[in-house]
This record gives structure tokens, sequence and C-alpha cells, in this order.
């Protein structure tokens, strides 16, 4: 089953549509040999909600794909999932992806992995990393867990901070909420494929004031 973040590669260019104009910067840099990253939207028709990402900041669009012509996928927590292969990447030196190496340290008691530009850049060798690029994060929690529990991961997101801004985003079977915000607040904004909902518990999806 594909999941928000997952990076993904057709064979058909005429299954990516948009609902407005396709900018004009995708025909020129986007092709079926560069992934579109699952993104988390209502499914149109059963289709695949996606984001093309171009080689500039401002560079995206969304669209949507026939999950038939998917040949391959690359999910974040697989980017991680061979520490030797990171440490020759050719982003090394790069202080988003020094922050990575040092979280990797750790063996975390959940499944985990690495967005952004950070991820489309290990998965593709496409140079989208800056020396300035945020550490995208996502931590599958298909069951409820406390605050508390992530606490540590949280603590040791802080110690990285001097190398990068790192966003770490909790993903559960209703959407997915910031670790940050659901620390310091005991109440998260969930990010779900129908919209926003503000929430004590994004495991229960119980929408408050």
């Amino acid at each position: 089953m594909l999941r928000p973040h997952d990076l993904i590669w057709i064979n058909n260019a005429q299954s990516l549509t948009t609902q407005d104009v396709m900018p004009g910067w995708v025909a020129q840099q986007w092709r079926t040999s560069l992934p579109l990253v699952v993104r988390r939207d209502v499914q149109d028709g059963g289709r695949i909600p996606v984001g093309i990402r171009g080689m500039n900041r401002s560079q995206r669009a969304a669209g949507w794909i026939d999950e038939q012509s998917v040949v391959r996928c690359v999910t974040p927590e697989s980017l991680i999932a061979d520490p030797v292969a990171l440490l020759q990447s050719s982003f090394i030196s790069m202080p988003p992806i020094q922050a990575l190496v040092m979280l990797m340290q750790t063996p975390w008691p959940w499944v985990w992995g690495v967005t952004g530009s950070s991820g489309y850049a290990l998965a593709t060798d496409i140079p989208v990393i800056r020396t300035d690029s945020d550490l995208d994060l996502v931590v599958r929690c298909p069951q409820k867990m406390t605050a508390e529990a992530l606490a540590p991961f949280a603590g040791r997101i802080e110690q990285v901070q001097s190398l990068c801004r790192t966003d770490v985003q909790i993903e559960t079977p209703n959407g997915a909420f910031a670790l940050k915000e659901w620390l310091r607040d005991a109440r998260v904004m969930l990010k779900t494929a129908t919209g926003p909902v503000l929430t004590r518990d994004p495991w229960w999806l119980s929408e408050e004031a």
C-alpha cells in the first residue's frame, strides 16, 4: 500500500494529470525516470495523489496517477536501512545528512525514515539538497504512543538542531502531526486526506474546537 512521502516511479507519463493547467516547468524538468511523491489528499476516482518536484523550492505541483502505472516505490524508511550506503552518499558532507547519520546511531523502537529534499536526493542522487535545507523525518506509529515514549527521540532531535532545522511528523492511520507541537501543546493539528483536524488524540480522530 502506498503511503504519503513514498517516492514512486511510473511507466506512463500520460497517467499523470492535474486539476489545473500543468506548470510549464513540469514538461521541461520532469520525466518518468524521476520519482513522484505520494501526498495526502482525497483519491480522485481511485487515482493516487502525488506531488511533482522541480529543481527550485518554488517548483511544486500536485497531480494524480493511476496506481497501475507504478513500477517502483522507495519508502522513507528504506532510505536509512543501509548505514554504509548512507555514509557513501555523495551528500554526506551536507548538514541534513550529517544530522541523519547522528540520529541513526541510536536504535529506535519504531519505524522511521527521511523525507523532503534529503529523501529525494538520497533516492535519486539529484542535488536538490542544500547546506541550509531542513531535515524532514517521518515516524510510523500505527499504534497509539504516548508523548513520553517519543520524548527521547525529540531530545535527540534537539541535539542535532545545531546542524540543521529538523521537523518530525508522526504518522498515524488517520493522518500526521508535528511531534514538536504534540509535546508542547498536548493537542495537534492532524493533517488528514480531507483537511486539518484539531485533536488531543490523533489515533482516535476526535475533532475539537
